[in-house]
């Protein structure tokens, strides 16, 4: 695990009828082909507006993906069922899925940080262990929004 970034698991959640249209997996190639990630895995699921059945969507471009993100669901997608954590319990994903509303839908992607290689590298070789880590929510960024602004105003003037 030396060689790989930091891996988050990202859920985002969508209304009813919501129509894709190829910019999510788009975006994502951008990022993998900038070296900003690499998206090891996708899945993108519903909650059936007739049921209580969380159904796997299929996506033309997303065709070998699924097996991991699947397997922490709970839901076999082409025969994988490899066991992984990634900082959830196969239980925290499971709720993930079950908190959709009838016909709501909901993209899971598994990506690693390449950015962070050698920054993580760096950690471990002076004896560093990462203790936490997590992404700010809108709401507690707008709860600090002057500071960050003010930081960011700062660097930007020093860059000038």
């Amino acid at each position: 695990m030396d060689e790989i970034g930091p891996v988050q698991l990202v859920s985002i959640g969508f209304d009813p009828g919501v129509d894709f249209e190829g910019r999510i997996i788009d975006e994502l190639a951008k990022l993998e082909s900038d070296r900003t990630i690499r998206v090891l895995d996708l899945l993108f699921i519903a909650r059936d507006p007739d049921s209580e059945e969380t159904v796997v969507l299929e996506h033309p471009h997303a065709a070998d993906f699924g097996g991991v993100v699947g397997a922490l669901l709970g839901i076999e997608v082409d025969g994988d069922d490899a066991d992984h954590a990634l900082g959830f319990s196969a239980e925290d994903i499971q709720q993930m899925a079950a908190g959709l509303g009838p016909g709501e839908a909901a993209g899971l992607v598994l990506i690693e940080h390449v950015w962070a290689r050698d920054l993580r590298k760096v950690f471990r070789a002076t004896g560093g262990r990462i203790i936490g880590e997590g992404f700010l929510t809108p709401e507690t960024i707008r709860a600090v929004e002057p500071q960050i602004a003010a930081i960011s105003d700062a660097i930007a003037a020093g860059e000038r």
